[in-house]
């Protein structure tokens, strides 16, 4: 079964600021981060479920999976729900970061 993966306003704007936060001293690196990026959220339309299960879904008692992106200290991770035919990305923050908040993940309906 092939999802369709679509990415939130949350998730858009956490991607943006990444970008904006790198460009700052790279441009032409953050540029091509974020080309990758967004081709790597792509590959969840397949198998999403190779995902692991997130800690966050122990706090909205949903089941929330993560995608890591990234090496070392500058790994991602996009926090996703599987929906039907689609899977929706909630929420994307630097793996160093502590849990999201349910504020964070936005609506989960």
């Amino acid at each position: 079964m092939k999802h369709r993966v679509v990415i939130s306003a949350t998730a858009k704007q956490n991607i943006l600021e990444g970008y904006e936060r790198a460009a700052k001293h790279a441009p032409e690196t953050a540029a091509r981060w974020l080309s990758r990026f967004h081709a790597a959220l792509q590959t969840l339309s397949t198998n999403p479920e190779r995902c692991s299960i997130a800690a966050e879904s122990e706090l909205v008692q949903r089941e929330i999976r993560q995608f890591l992106f990234g090496k070392h200290r500058s790994v991602r991770r996009a926090l996703f729900v599987i929906q039907g035919d689609e899977v929706r990305v909630l929420h994307v923050r630097r793996a160093s970061m502590d849990t999201a908040t349910p504020d964070e993940l936005g609506r989960l309906e």
